[in-house]
């Protein structure tokens, strides 16, 4: 589970403002690939590359325990050849984007993900 500390605390202090925005951007580029769901939204390359992630905030939405930020992801995947040793396929990137909900606890900031199928 990852955390969005400065996400909440720009949320509580001026609520869906750009300060909220910005903090939400810098705090998804800064997350390990891996605590994200990218291998699973990738939809025209085979591998998550270690290129950066970028994200936007598609809408916000908040209860009494939660913020939940639906939001989508740019990102890079890799189309890799057969890894033969006379293979003459260079690896190529593919961006990609997959929409995601980030549901935040208003008192701890951990941060649950899930991937938007539709």
């Amino acid at each position: 589970m990852i955390t969005l500390t400065n996400t909440l605390k720009a949320w509580k202090s001026e609520s869906f403002g750009p300060e909220f925005t910005q903090q939400f951007k810098l705090e998804i580029a800064a997350i390990d690939h891996h605590s994200l769901p990218l291998q699973q939204g990738l939809s025209l390359s085979s591998y998550v590359s270690d290129d950066k992630v970028s994200a936007i905030i598609n809408n916000t939405d908040e209860t009494d325990t939660h913020i939940i930020i639906k939001s989508g992801i740019f990102y890079s995947g890799i189309i890799a050849g057969c890894s033969c040793s006379d293979d003459p396929t260079p690896l190529d990137t593919q961006n990609e984007y997959c929409e995601m909900f980030f549901t935040i606890d208003k008192l701890t900031a951990q941060t649950s993900v899930s991937l938007i199928t539709e």
